[in-house]
């Protein structure tokens, strides 16, 4: 028996995402799988000598240095730096795509997974606009109205302050995503005087969002294309 086909899960969740945030007034803008060192590394204030680079926890591209693309970008926070440099501020983002980590798997962990990042800039951009956003968007995404979120301090290279973000979920707090004020040195990165311009950021993982709304208890299953799962969205 024949069947119609539809977007995977994945998609469609990103989609939901995305309308929330363009309802914020955020548009969609995208960047390069294949990244260099400096947007993905240099341009977020990422050390020389930081874990991150180390060919442990990250995939290098032999052989590509004259063009400079020799990184599987690693979050998509690696996109700003492109976006900054086409568009005059102020300016919301909103940045989807797949990233790459090497690192061992397991029930929460992959290799390869999706992640949403979202940045504002602007004059007056501060920390109650990022709250406040960030409670619309896990509100509706995780179709929870009445969803209490949490922030504590945490340090990020590119944001200060930075601090992780947590959703009180089935009785206890979970960590979602990474957040703060983009900082002044990446500001300047972006061509913008740190004087003059500000803003926030935050991010984190799409499938750990999913996994969290469905009650999906291991991130496998979204690489696996198993159609018992597809035909459940």
């Amino acid at each position: 028996m024949e069947t119609n086909g539809h977007y995977h899960p994945i998609t469609r969740f990103i989609d939901e995402a995305i309308c929330v945030l363009e309802e914020l007034g955020f548009c969609v803008i995208e960047g390069p799988e294949l990244e260099s060192e400096w947007y993905n590394f240099d341009f977020l204030r990422v050390a020389a000598d930081h874990p991150a680079r180390d060919v442990q926890d990250t995939f290098w591209i032999a052989g590509l240095e004259k063009e400079k693309l020799n990184v599987l970008r690693t979050q998509m926070t690696s996109v700003q730096g492109r976006a900054m440099h086409n568009v005059q501020p102020p300016c919301r983002f909103v940045m989807p795509g797949r990233v790459f980590r090497n690192e061992n798997t397991d029930a929460t962990h992959e290799a390869v997974f999706h992640q949403l990042d979202a940045v504002a800039i602007g004059q007056d951009i501060n920390l109650a606009q990022m709250i406040y956003t960030l409670n619309q968007f896990f509100k509706k995404v995780l179709n929870q109205p009445n969803l209490q979120i949490r922030l504590r301090p945490d340090h990020f290279p590119f944001v200060e302050p930075g601090m992780d973000i947590a959703i009180f979920w089935n009785n206890k707090w979970l960590e979602v995503f990474g957040a703060g004020m983009v900082h002044p040195e990446v500001i300047k990165n972006m061509g913008l005087n740190p004087k003059k311009w500000q803003g926030f950021a935050f991010g984190g993982g799409i499938e750990r969002l999913m996994m969290i709304r469905y009650g999906i208890k291991t991130i496998k299953p979204f690489l696996k294309n198993d159609m018992r799962l597809n035909k459940q969205f």
